[in-house]
């Protein structure tokens, strides 16, 4: 599995609109994340125009394919939309570590 990093960039209303059509955004939203495909979104704060969802996937489709069918899309208040792989190489998620050092601790039972 690899990451991918999906950008939204919010129209000018977006604040006052997202109301109309949150729920399903949020619906859809959870169960990405239910099915193990979306990790982490949210917003960008100060200023609040971009948001950010951190996908697990064996390729950038699954973002697309969220993203295409995302109601903030569909309705016009993400302006625009990116997919980016980032790959990930530090932390106990990381698709592709590296350099993890091994574990020096001295054990203190023996």
């Amino acid at each position: 599995m690899r990451h991918f990093l999906l950008f939204y960039e919010y129209g000018p209303d977006f604040e006052v609109r997202r109301a109309e059509v949150r729920e399903q955004h949020l619906a859809r939203a959870w169960a990405a994340s239910a099915r193990g495909e979306l990790v982490l979104a949210g917003a960008l704060a100060d200023p609040f125009d971009t948001g950010v969802l951190l996908f697990r996937a064996d390729s950038a489709v699954t973002a697309e394919e969220f993203a295409q069918s995302d109601p903030y899309v569909t309705n016009g208040l993400v302006t625009a939309w990116r997919v980016r792989e980032w790959i990930t190489a530090v932390g106990e998620e990381a698709a592709s570590p590296v350099g993890k050092p091994a574990d020096t601790r001295e054990n203190n039972d023996e």
